[in-house]
């Protein structure tokens, strides 16, 4: 007698997301149905996608592993942007404008909105442009680089909590997504997209970011709260249906084990990260080191082909 498999089946499949404009490249975040690569259970339409992070300013403390494969490219970021797209194959970049913090220089908009446009000129790839970490100074620069970035549908970051107004009203008016970070907290993420919500945000250009750290730092417990935020989307909770966005370079590079290593440890400690993220239901990886991201996107596409099977 055959045994029949209990399938789980979702009443509410997550949102889908678009960035970037028509007549240059447009990407699709989200839309399944289904637990990562699940295909007896549901459909995954969009395959999860790997962007490539960038500074707007030459790194200062990444480690020479991280540096080599860029090489005098770092100093010149419209030079690495193009980098990234031409040599490395990035479908996707992410500027973070670190020159913006007042540890790395409080410079103001001016400076680098022409950097991100050269970039958009040169590159043509959807872009994801995030502050530079201090609430008060991304409270100024970011809304004119929205303005500046009018119509090319960015996704714009970070929005919190307790910093979320000015820069989901400035994406709002200027036609951008944008980013919604919580501390690994279900209830807030919950929180932050009802907030942006209520300001008429379309919950379909909302990406959360529930933040992460890397492997061997606590990751499983990031790991149960994307799970745990994934199902209750799929029994119904529109606020809880946006695509996941993990930086997962930015924290793999912190760790000593990747900092310290003179191979290619640093390396596998970003794939190992994005691999585990990926399975938790991660839609959009930004990651830095162009061979660790590389090998994700191959991983990508065997999962998304069965494994491999015929």
């Amino acid at each position: 007698m055959p045994i029949e498999l209990i399938k789980e089946k979702c009443s509410s499949p997550i949102n889908s997301v678009e960035i970037g404009v028509s007549g240059k490249k447009v990407v699709t975040i989200g839309g399944e149905s289904a637990m990562p690569f699940l295909f007896d259970e549901g459909n995954m339409p969009n395959a999860p996608r790997v962007a490539l992070e960038i500074l707007d300013s030459e790194p200062a403390e990444w480690p020479e592993e991280l540096i080599r494969p860029f090489g005098d490219s770092l100093k010149d970021p419209v030079g690495w942007a193009v980098k990234c797209v031409k040599d490395f194959g990035a479908g996707i970049l992410c500027v973070r404008l670190q020159s913006t913090h007042p540890d790395y220089g409080s410079k103001d908009a001016d400076h680098v909105i022409p950097i991100l446009k050269s970039i958009i000129k040169e590159t043509a790839v959807p872009l994801i442009v995030i502050g530079g970490g201090d609430d008060e100074r991304d409270n100024i620069v970011l809304p004119k680089v929205s303005q500046a970035l009018k119509g090319e549908n960015c996704l714009l970051g970070i929005a919190t909590q307790n910093n979320y107004k000015t820069l989901a009203a400035t994406a709002l008016a200027d036609g951008h997504s944008i980013i919604a970070e919580s501390p690994i907290d279900i209830n807030i993420a919950k929180q932050v997209n009802i907030l942006i919500s209520d300001m008429g945000f379309n919950p379909h250009k909302i990406l959360m970011h529930p933040t992460t750290t890397s492997l061997g730092y606590g990751m499983e417990y990031v790991y149960s709260i994307m799970e745990r935020g994934r199902l209750a989307a799929f029994i119904g909770d529109k606020m809880l249906a946006m695509p996941f966005i993990l930086f997962v370079g930015s924290e793999a590079w912190k760790t000593k084990e990747a900092k310290e290593a003179a191979s290619a440890q640093g390396v596998n400690w970003e794939i190992t990260t994005a691999v585990s993220m990926l399975q938790a239901g991660a839609d959009l990886l930004v990651m830095r080191h162009p061979e660790a991201a590389e090998n994700v996107r191959k991983y990508i596409e065997i999962v998304m082909n069965g494994g491999g099977k015929k």
